[in-house]
């Protein structure tokens, strides 16, 4: 039978979903499975992994049901992940415990006492990125302090495609792409400094061998075939960021393309040929080889939204079958109030914060509120503030340096005309908005194609399947009372972070 499909799967925040694609990039069928994140402590975020391999079966075991493919038709699978997770597994694969995620900030002391310790700028000159708390590295010092017994029996740490490799395959891998999580990761070069892991008394033993994205490592197993209804044989490569894999979806090749990110979280990348980095910013390599992808990440993002729906969305919720989906529902009322939400900003630092300010104290905050705002006004100046947030992160990268024309956007958040708009607005740059639902697990089939050989490049894989649908272009005579309420965006953090630092303590 000819195999002319490729899966993604894409492990998430808050689900896993999976896709197939024909070679074109159309979607053949999708499905998905949510699964929680656990708030044990303030600043702790953790996901099990075991929740993402029940996902993800169930996601794929849901490509079957409509009988539009069958399992023997797919040619390769990639997976992409969310960043900076530290699965610690044991010498049989068992996971040793629940991980902390990309938001999980419990490590900001070990971080403090390593930059003095071993010294920021020497970290920093090794990993391209500086020693933060929501980074792998000191997770895993954390395990060794916190959790022993553990850091004992610990034999690997994965990243969170990694897992999923290993539950399909067996094989124990580190894609380059996800390398940025560890400071002992060689960014120039692209590979473990093993003298770097010794000052960071990282155990050379737990670092897995670093692949390729779009590598061969391994085939499903019988075992994971039957949990999964895959074919048992059927090729899986590395796999890689899911930011990075977004980015590849989006078609972002070349020096300068930049994809803005509207999932769960929210930033950018910025495709680069050559190394550069900056200090308040992210810095990991692209799924497809030779080049770098100079980030910002933002807590901010689709996260916030969904926060505000589930605490305070029970009316929309409530009339959704009649007036649709309680999120257009509260995007209306925030399309009724003016731009620059009447004088409201928000601060959308709900777990600390990411670059470029990289605080784990920081907290979300609204400033304006009086008798006349309204719910519309809250839900307008939440989508400003992520805007601001991302705002923030691009004039930080070019400082660096780097230059953004325009953005393709992806993730969730570009399905909203008007969130998409406001970004436009508030950063200056037009935003085309790509196959913002898929353009995720796009990217990581796209992984498998290459690394399968259903296509010969990554050039001729994005001239297959790149598609824009829309164009927002910025409306200036917005840009004054955006510029006003940005600048009393970065006051209000300038003037409260020592007050966030001290209540903190």
């Amino acid at each position: 039978m000819r195999k002319t499909y490729l899966l993604g799967i894409d492990i998430g925040t808050s689900s896993c979903k999976a896709a197939v694609f024909t070679p074109d990039g159309a979607v053949v069928v999708s499905a998905s499975a949510s699964y929680p994140v656990y708030y044990p402590e303030s600043g702790w975020a953790e996901q099990d992994p075991e929740d993402w391999w029940k996902g993800a079966c169930e996601a794929v075991r849901g490509l079957w049901e409509s009988g539009r493919v069958r399992p023997e038709e797919i040619a390769g699978i990639g997976i992409d992940g969310q960043s900076w997770a530290a699965v610690a597994i044991d010498r049989d694969g068992v996971v040793l415990s629940r991980t902390p995620i990309w938001m999980d900030t419990r490590a900001a002391g070990i971080c403090d006492r390593l930059n003095k310790e071993i010294g920021a700028d020497r970290i920093f000159a090794v990993a391209g990125n500086r020693l933060q708390p929501s980074y792998t590295t000191p997770k895993v010092i954390w395990y060794r302090e916190n959790l022993p017994e553990v850091y004992a029996k610990t034999d690997k740490i994965l990243q969170c495609n990694g897992y999923l490799v290993y539950k399909l395959t067996g094989a124990v891998t580190q894609d380059i792409c996800q390398g940025y999580g560890w400071h002992c990761f060689d960014m120039r070069n692209g590979r473990w400094d093993y003298e770097m892991a010794r000052e960071l008394s990282i155990p050379a033993s737990f670092l897995p061998e670093i692949v390729p994205c779009d590598a061969i490592v391994g085939h499903v197993s019988a075992e994971a075939a039957a949990m999964t209804g895959l074919a048992t044989g059927t090729p899986v490569v590395a796999g890689g960021l899911d930011a990075a894999c977004g980015t590849l979806g989006a078609g972002v090749l070349h020096d300068g393309e930049t994809q803005e990110q509207g999932g769960q979280a929210g930033g950018m990348s910025i495709c680069t040929e050559s190394y550069r980095v900056d200090p308040n910013l992210i810095l990991s390599y692209h799924v497809v080889p030779g080049r770098w992808l100079l980030q910002g990440g933002t807590v901010g993002g689709g996260g916030v939204m969904r926060w505000f729906e589930q605490q305070f969305g029970a009316y929309e919720r409530s009339r959704a079958s009649e007036k649709g989906s309680s999120f257009d529902q509260l995007t209306e009322l925030a399309a009724a109030v003016a731009p620059g939400s009447d004088g409201m900003v928000f601060l959308p630092y709900m777990s600390g914060e990411r670059s470029p300010i990289w605080d784990p104290d920081a907290k979300g905050v609204l400033y304006g509120l009086d008798f006349m705002k309204t719910k519309g006004h809250v839900v307008r100046a939440m989508l400003e503030g992520t805007a601001f947030a991302l705002r923030h992160n691009l004039e930080t990268a070019e400082r660096a340096g780097a230059h953004v024309d325009r953005m393709i956007s992806v993730g969730g958040s570009a399905n909203s005309a008007l969130w998409t708009q406001i970004k436009a607005d508030v950063t200056g740059k037009p935003i085309a908005v790509s196959r913002s639902d898929t353009a995720t697990t796009l990217g990581a089939a796209i992984l498998a194609g290459v690394g399968c050989g259903v296509y010969a490049s990554y050039e001729e894989a994005v001239q297959m399947t790149a598609r824009e649908c829309d164009e927002y272009v910025p409306e200036g005579g917005n840009a004054a009372v955006y510029d006003k309420n940005y600048r009393i965006y970065r006051s209000l953090y300038d003037n409260l972070k020592g007050l966030m630092k001290e209540e903190a303590k």
